[in-house]
């Protein structure tokens, strides 16, 4: 074994137990027995049980879950929408301030976001009356503006690699838009929305410094939940809830990767089948 290949495997191990040996320890405490976070008491699953008694941090998780769901689902869409002006309708008036817009967010400062949709949902309500109060729809149209911009610049680059011939076949047999779009790119790029919408998810969910400044009573989300307990004292629950959410995702990556697989698989098939066909 070389030197150099000696180099890269240290280099990955250092990675991989960088990222993944504070996961291992959040698991380990999330079963201890002692009341306090840092003191190993023994093996227990005490804080499970208080976890799912614990109303403020299942409303909170709802909450969430919410919020998430409906910015990833709003913020993939509009983002669609701003990729393809992007990356097909070429050069046109304004189209520097335009991509310059569309992608700001994602290098804005979070409390720069933060403050001003603070102001603006507040002279909004000053003008004309909506929105009445913070809650939830602010935090939704917030993280909805920023998962935009990350759908934006997901979709662009998937569409730059895009065959077009695909298209042009399809209007010289008599397609017209939006069917084409719907019916031709949108399964085409899907994998692209798909990646968009599960990033724009774990950004809002884990968002924190944004739905700070938006929110209102009755609207915290579970990041919001967990650093009022940080700066008062964690619980011991607060592992257990990591633990889960870790266990969620982790079955989310091995389905992903399983569907991803099984998808491969078919295609190799339909193509040995079709070069047998030819044949």
């Amino acid at each position: 074994m070389t030197r150099g290949r000696i180099f890269l495997l240290a280099t990955a191990a250092v990675g991989f137990l960088l990222l993944y040996v504070p996961l291992l320890i959040l698991v380990i405490y999330s079963f201890n027995a002692s009341r306090l976070v840092s003191v190993w008491g023994g093996w227990s699953t005490h804080w499970y049980v208080e976890l799912f008694r614990n109303q403020a941090v299942l409303n909170a998780a709802w909450i969430s879950i919410q919020v998430a769901v409906v910015s990833a689902t709003v913020g993939t869409a509009l983002g669609t929408l701003a990729g393809y002006v992007l990356s097909r309708f070429g050069r046109f008036r304004l189209r520097l301030f335009f991509t310059g817009m569309a992608t700001a967010p994602i290098v804005m400062p979070e409390v720069v976001t933060g403050l001003s949709l603070l102001l603006l949902f507040i002279a909004m309500e000053q003008v004309i009356g909506w929105p009445s109060g913070r809650g939830l729809l602010t935090i939704i149209i917030a993280h909805s503006t920023f998962c935009l911009a990350y759908v934006a610049v997901i979709v662009q680059a998937r569409l730059t690699d895009f065959d077009r011939s695909i298209e042009e076949a399809a209007q010289d047999l008599g397609g017209r838009q939006p069917w084409i779009f719907f019916q031709i790119t949108l399964p085409v790029i899907a994998p692209a929305l798909i990646s968009g919408w599960l990033l724009s998810f774990t950004l809002s969910f884990d968002d924190l410094v944004i739905a700070s400044f938006v929110s209102g009573p009755g609207a915290s989300t579970l990041p919001m939940l967990i650093f009022s307990k940080v700066r008062l004292g964690v619980s011991p629950d607060v592992n257990a809830l990591g633990t889960l959410i870790m266990a969620v995702v982790a079955l989310g990556v091995f389905a992903g990767a399983w569907q991803m697989r099984r998808a491969d698989r078919i295609r190799r098939r339909d193509e040995q089948r079709a070069m047998r066909g030819d044949a």
